[in-house]
């Protein structure tokens, strides 16, 4: 049986290391993605997989990733979308828009896209990583998505993870035909770091006594690693949302299909890639 290549962002720490060595034991090829060269290095070389940096906040970054995954691996089976995570202060990046919705949503929109070709070529998976904050704290808005007005961190993250799930279903709905199947997935309240960064109450909980309550990174992973491993329309349906290994209530605003088209179009010009008029 050929091995899978299986490429997974956001994987120098947290459920991306635990998934990158879970799916590694389980026979696949892991490349590795992370932001942090020393970390992802380290985890790459753990488990002998292949890395590669990129720090989502850039886009020449993602472009970069893109073309370097294409070059190196004629076959992409699986890519799960993991990077992100809730950020600080209000702040734009070099490419112009608020960094939460760039970080989570933007940046692994742009890189499946340009991965588009290879993705159908392999009848890939794509698995990209949301939250129950979609449902907690989005108040979303098509026409403020870079937050200008109202801004608060665990807004800006619940919006953010909305947009995941809306991305998935409407990849669903463009790609499906052609072979690519799709998922999101509420990984849990995690024992990560992934908060360190932010200054709101969600950073507290992480760093506190609490945080014994909280799940370990390896359980977290266990949807992202099921999803990769199992078969869609026979284990899961593509499009939908998961938690703990089954379909979840999101957001309302997550089956708003009119609301999704319209996002993909939008994030499309956002980040400069043809708009495709229906």
């Amino acid at each position: 049986m050929t091995q899978r290549t299986v490429i997974l962002t956001g994987a120098s720490d947290g459920i991306g290391a635990a998934a990158a060595r879970a799916l590694h034991q389980r026979g696949d090829r892991v490349v590795v993605v992370g932001r942090s060269p020393e970390k992802t290095r380290s985890v790459a070389e753990a488990i002998g997989a292949d890395y590669l940096l990129a720090d989502f906040a850039r886009l020449a970054d993602v472009r970069l990733l893109a073309a370097d995954l294409l070059e190196r691996y004629p076959r992409i089976d699986v890519l799960a979308n993991n990077a992100g995570g809730i950020l600080g202060a209000r702040e734009v990046t070099e490419d112009g828009h608020e960094k939460t919705f760039q970080v989570n949503h933007l940046a692994p929109f742009l890189l499946t896209n340009l991965l588009m070709d290879r993705l159908v070529d392999s009848g890939a998976s794509v698995i990209n990583t949301s939250s129950v904050a979609n449902s907690r704290f989005s108040r979303f808005d098509i026409d403020d998505v870079n937050a200008e007005n109202g801004y608060s961190e665990n807004r800006a993250y619940g919006n953010a993870k909305l947009a995941n799930i809306l991305f998935t279903s409407e990849l669903h709905n463009r790609f499906a035909e052609r072979g690519i199947s799709t998922a999101a997935f509420h990984p849990g309240i995690v024992r990560t770091s992934f908060a360190t960064g932010s200054t709101s109450l969600m950073r507290h909980v992480y760093r506190s006594l609490f945080n014994v309550f909280l799940i370990s990174p390896e359980q977290g992973a266990d949807t992202l690693v099921w999803l990769a491993t199992t078969t869609p329309g026979v284990d899961w349906v593509s499009g939908a949302y998961y938690d703990k290994r089954h379909i979840s209530r999101a957001n309302p605003n997550a089956y708003d299909t009119e609301l999704a088209a319209k996002l993909w179009d939008l994030s499309a010009e956002l980040v400069g890639l043809p708009v495709e008029r229906r």
